[in-house]
């Protein structure tokens, strides 16, 4: 007898079948309720709903999963239909040429024609203001969102170009320009990366780069809330958090291992086929997780046909120990993570996030078990 293949519209049943552990530990994290949906389709547009939705029965009744996170307070609602609604297209040869078209702009020069930092200096590697690295420089940002807002900008034009030697040198390079920006002012501690990859991304340069930030007094809103919760789960529960939220994913067969690095496609995505990446320390600065995040990678751009995204790394910061940190934050058991996130075809004309995103839950087509078992396999 074959194997039932997981679908997220039977989440409710898969929760219903864990052990008594592993329930305790997924109930004290989510929220999961089922909601039907009908409607009447007019005669006058049965053969449009056949044609764009197979058959008039598809949307005539609708399942929808609400699924809540009840420590971070993210939410997701999942209606598969909604991954085939037809919408206006442009042809896939404009953005091959999209991205053609802008060789020889700025960022193919930097050196000439992007700004410096004013702390980087010739003995990390690079021309004084930059930091060097065998696929990569640095740069400053000219429009700055924080006191320290670099570029990482990757001599390699194509940024689908992905390669594990490629990411490992991305990483390691914004790495060493957080702590030398940190070495001269050491009250700037919070380092942030992220990566907008392409133009439903969010980059305004098609031009493969990643932005890097450090910033002072506190984390970015979203890292504070993640550690704060993270924290108080912790007092209540004596346990880790984001074990914990691995576990719950692994149980339902949502979790994989990519070396010593815990991998699972999240039930309560920002948006489309999001990835959590865990690293056994608490640092991105390891190997074990640097190759992980590149086999990730390659998948989402290979198996799954991701063409833009949204990469982060939430961190601690840079000058706090793994044990014993003596300052009124309280990081014990904070690792690092990288959160990955598709940002929708590039040849579609609408955005993916509208007012739901906003100020509700992400509405999300994709299903992670789809997800992730393009990743396991």
């Amino acid at each position: 007898m074959s194997e039932i293949v997981a679908r997220i519209v039977d989440l409710e049943q898969r929760v219903a079948g864990l052990s008594v552990k592993d329930r305790e530990v997924f109930d004290r994290i989510f929220h999961v309720q089922t909601a039907t949906g009908h409607l009447v389709v007019p005669e006058t547009m049965r053969s449009w709903a056949v044609d764009a939705f197979g058959s008039v029965e598809a949307v005539r009744t609708q399942r929808i999963v609400k699924v809540t996170n009840l420590i971070l307070l993210e939410g997701s609602l999942f209606n598969p239909l909604r991954g085939v609604r037809p919408v206006e297209l442009v042809s896939p040869n404009d953005v091959m040429a999209a991205i053609e078209s802008t060789r020889g702009g700025p960022f193919c020069h930097p050196e000439e024609l992007t700004p410096e930092d004013v702390f980087a200096g010739a003995d990390e590697g690079g021309a004084p203001g930059r930091i060097r690295g065998k696929y990569c420089v640095t740069a400053s940002n000219i429009a700055k969102c924080d006191g320290y807002h670099g570029l990482v900008i990757f001599d390699e034009h194509n940024p689908l170009l992905i390669t594990n030697e490629r990411v490992h040198d991305y990483v390691d390079t914004a790495l060493r320009w957080a702590r030398r920006a940190h070495s001269a002012d050491v009250m700037a501690r919070y380092f942030f990366l992220m990566w907008n990859c392409l133009w439903k991304g969010g980059a305004s340069i098609i031009h493969g780069h990643m932005q890097v930030t450090l910033g002072r007094g506190m984390h970015y809103a979203r890292i504070e809330h993640c550690r704060r919760q993270a924290m108080l789960y912790r007092l209540a529960h004596g346990t880790n958090f984001f074990d914990d939220l691995y576990h719950a994913h692994a149980a339902l067969g949502l979790g994989t291992e990519i070396g010593q690095t815990r991998v699972f496609a999240s039930l309560t995505p920002i948006k489309e086929k999001e990835i959590w990446l865990i690293s056994p320390t608490c640092w991105v600065d390891n190997e074990d997780f640097k190759d992980a995040i590149a086999t990730v990678l390659q998948a989402y751009v290979g198996a799954l046909g991701v063409r833009s995204f949204n990469l982060v790394l939430y961190q601690r910061p840079i000058d706090v120990p793994e044990y014993g940190a003596q300052q009124w934050e309280d990081w014990d058991g904070f690792p690092a993570i990288v959160r990955l996130v598709d940002r929708g075809d590039l040849q579609t004309l609408t955005t993916d996030v509208g007012c739901m995103e906003l100020y509700g839950s992400s509405v999300v087509a994709s299903d992670p078990f789809v997800v992730i078992r393009a990743l396991a396999g």
